[in-house]
């Protein structure tokens, strides 16, 4: 008889938790309701008029009580009011010559809003190596982390945490040293549906301070579950490569996040069969010269895709996993990219029991047949206990993909989609506890 024993996981659980912080704000484009009477203007045409007919001294004191209220909150607020009367103004054919400076910027800030992007839960996780590893000591490793943070109305955005992890698992994350800022699209006037977005970090913005929100009307509602991988191609370039779902309130779809350096940005849609369904995550290099993905296409199972385009998937792909066990017989998929060792390929997956409680295991890939399952958990490495089990979802552990620190894989996983937590685990005990 098999019986699971928390005590007999592999994994270390470290004691910091991220939790949701409604003080982390961002200045976002405030959208009014557009009305569409014919017997009035539209609402942000009257706005401006209400704005433009004000007298400069009425004007200069708005604005004033503005600048008091929020100026210290947010770096290049009076950019950010400019910027978004530029907006406003291409949008309504303003004369510019005919508004004054401080008309301007007052139309700009009531046309802007601060947004708590993680006032209601951070979650989910995924981590690679940092871009810049100077003076990094050679048992360190510097990291770049994302999270699914969600705020007012259950909108999902990428948010990011930089940090370092030393020798025993022992580190920290970099100190989020003023507001947060929101990326912004290079071209907001590219609406195509099934077009690639560029986005940019601002310039005095931290990787840490920089939260990417939806932009598309396929991501209104949300970008969720981001699935980061450090990506080699063949010819030696490095790219770092998310899988993430959009969701329009309505439907959703797979998309890619792609970036060099986390400064741009590039939103692409992934097109074909495939994409129509969640969870998909990537692996870090081509294989016999194909991209490879793992994925749960039918809702219960692993399967593993394979293409010859990134950004199309038309595989019907194989199932590599079915869920075998009682911690996971409701279905099983993916927790990120796999993770490649001397034994093969390493895939964390995620369980659903009994009451919806959801477990982390682990299975190990042949590194030249990723199809072929070597060896897999018949327990769980992690699951839901104590404190860790209340949150928005209860019961619930899910991480979106671990980073390997010379022998070893450090874990950030979602806690009840509420919190983050943090677990390591040396590779040979991870190999140790697979049947």
């Amino acid at each position: 008889m098999l019986i699971c024993r928390p005590e007999q996981s592999p994994l270390r659980i470290l004691d910091e938790k991220l939790t949701a912080d409604p003080g982390r704000v961002v200045l976002r484009p405030f959208h009014l309701a557009w009305q569409s009477n014919v017997s009035e203007p539209p609402r942000a045409a009257q706005l401006v008029t209400d704005v433009l007919a004000l007298d400069e001294d009425q004007a200069e004191l708005e604005l004033g009580l503005i600048w008091r209220d929020f100026s210290e909150r947010h770096w290049q607020i009076g950019q950010i009011f400019d910027e978004r009367y530029g907006e406003i103004a291409e949008d309504l054919s303003l004369d510019d010559a005919a508004v004054s400076p401080i008309k301007r910027r007052l139309i700009g800030a009531y046309f802007c809003h601060e947004y708590s992007y993680a006032a209601a839960a951070l979650m989910n996780p995924s981590i690679v190596p940092h871009p810049d590893q100077s003076g990094v000591e050679g048992d360190q490793l510097r990291f770049v982390m994302s999270m699914r943070a969600v705020g007012e109305g259950h909108i999902s955005s990428v948010a990011f945490r930089e940090g370092i992890i030393g020798p025993d698992a022992e580190f920290r994350l970099w100190p989020q040293s003023g507001p947060a800022m929101a990326a912004v699209a290079d071209d907001r006037h590219n609406t195509e549906p099934d077009a690639p977005v560029f986005v940019h970090r601002q310039a005095d913005s931290a990787i840490s301070n920089s939260v990417l929100f939806p932009i598309t009307e396929a991501q209104r509602n949300g970008l969720e579950d981001l699935r980061l991988v450090q990506f080699v191609h063949d010819d030696g370039k490095t790219e770092y490569i998310g899988t993430y779902t959009a969701y329009s309130g309505r439907e959703i779809r797979s998309e890619l996040m792609r970036t060099e350096d986390f400064k741009s940005f590039c939103l692409q849609p992934l097109s074909g069969h495939a994409a129509r369904h969640k969870g998909m995550a990537l692996f870090p290099r081509c294989i016999d010269g194909r991209f490879r993905m793992v994925a749960r296409q039918d809702g219960k199972n692993i399967t593993i895709l394979a293409s010859d385009e990134l950004s199309h998937w038309d595989d019907e792909g194989v199932v590599l996993m079915r869920p075998q066990f009682p911690w996971e017989f409701v279905q099983m998929g993916n927790c990120g990219s796999p993770i490649e060792c001397d034994a093969g390929w390493i895939l964390l997956t995620h369980g659903v029991g009994a009451m919806r409680k959801y477990s982390l295991g682990a299975a190990l890939l042949d590194r030249d047949d990723p199809s072929r399952v070597l060896a897999r958990t018949s327990c769980p490495i992690l699951s839901a206990a104590e404190s860790d089990r209340e949150g928005y979802v209860p019961n619930v552990v899910y991480t979106c993909g671990a980073v390997r620190v010379d022998d070893s894989l450090f874990i950030p996983y979602g806690i009840s989609d509420s919190a983050i937590g943090f677990a390591t685990t040396s590779i040979d005990a991870l190999l140790a506890a697979m049947d």
